[in-house]
């Protein structure tokens, strides 16, 4: 482009006819559209040669300002011609590219509707009682309303435990199922599945081996690590000549399940009411905020013979072991959810990252 754009004289014709050559040149080359761009704000724009000497106009004596502008107008008008033209090219040059870039094949079959997905929980329930019905176990359910014989008298806890407390348990008011005000209903919100264990032991004969998934309930507030409602899965195993021993064997084994081939287990003493002797189960878990260790997973041990007792079994012929462990906290620690409120708020975006087999679709 000519570098005389304040110079450029509105009559000189071969001044003009020169910028517009250079500029129908430039216009000729642009390539794309901010290429063309570039030539239509430097030869046409308000800082060109051509519009400055549009401005000059002004100054002429009247008798040559026709003339200017006859030069000036048709200058203009090629010009602007050329970059129609040139912009319809470039135009239909970029939708070319852009539909050969972007094309796609209708015929490929395609999902219309967004797919579902399954709460990990529920799949978890499902995997955990396929892996025991693959062992020749049996699946219980019971009610989570329950009598108090059954979430506490019967397991062996004293009248004084302090699970039986209502800071821990949600108990029914009275009046609410028809009883005379201030008596007792003598029902609770199970606090946790051995209910169903109870009940299958007053049901059926040994040799008992059954698994009790189910939602349990804690008067507990809901925070990171912990919720008021929540789910267990225990395991009960009534027969002759059981051991500790079995007992490991299957917690083993159900640990490698959740947590593949190298989990590694211990069991370290404990006590709970229901059985003798008892021991927390814990699981080596790298992961452990402040570095790799051991966590605990759950608790067990060999049924305690009053418990056998009240459910109508006899400890001299027979015994049992017992184990139980949180669905939440499994869930936790074999996906590193660092926190409970996004398993427990309903946030489909949660659910959805695990598709419908718990792994991801």
């Amino acid at each position: 482009m000519t570098d005389t754009a304040d110079a450029l004289s509105p009559l000189d014709e071969a001044g003009i006819a020169a910028l517009v050559e250079e500029g129908l040149a430039a216009i000729a080359v642009a390539g794309d559209l901010p290429a063309l761009k570039e030539a239509r704000l430097a030869f046409t724009g308000d800082a060109s040669a051509l519009a400055g000497a549009s401005r000059g106009i002004g100054a002429l004596d009247k008798a040559d300002r026709p003339t200017a502008g006859k030069l000036l107008g048709a200058a203009r008008s090629r010009l602007n011609k050329a970059l129609a033209e040139r912009q319809s090219v470039l135009e239909a040059e970029a939708e070319a590219r852009m539909l050969e870039t972007e094309a796609v094949d209708v015929t490929v079959p395609t999902g219309r509707i967004e797919l579902g997905a399954r709460h990990p929980l529920d799949v978890l329930v499902d995997e955990i009682t396929d892996l025991f019905v693959a062992m020749g176990w049996s699946i219980a359910e019971g009610p989570e309303l329950e009598h108090e014989w059954f979430d506490f008298d019967a397991l062996n806890f004293d009248a004084d435990h302090p699970a039986r407390q209502m800071q821990d348990t949600f108990y029914i008011q009275g009046e609410s199922v028809g009883a005379a005000e201030g008596q007792s209903a003598n029902l609770v919100l199970r606090t946790h599945t051995s209910p169903v264990q109870a009940r299958v032991m007053l049901d059926q004969e040994p040799p008992i081996y059954v698994v009790c998934p189910g939602k349990v309930f804690r008067s507990d507030e809901l925070d990171a690590t912990h919720t008021p409602v929540f789910h267990q899965v225990e395991g009960l195993a009534v027969d002759k000549g059981l051991t500790m021993a079995h007992l490991k064997g299957v917690l083993d084994h159900f640990a490698k399940a959740m947590f593949g081939p190298e989990a590694r287990t211990r069991l370290r003493p404990s006590f709970f009411p229901f059985t003798e002797p008892s021991a927390e189960m814990d699981l080596w878990f790298p992961q452990k905020k402040g570095g790799a260790g051991w966590i605990e997973w759950g608790g067990c041990g060999m049924v305690n013979p009053n418990v056998l007792t009240a459910c109508g079994i006899d400890p001299e012929v027979y015994n049992g072991f017992a184990f139980g462990m949180g669905l939440e906290r499994t869930l936790m620690f074999r996906h590193g959810i660092a926190d409970m409120h996004d398993i427990v708020e309903g946030d489909i975006r949660f659910s959805q990252q695990f598709g419908t087999t718990g792994k991801g679709n």
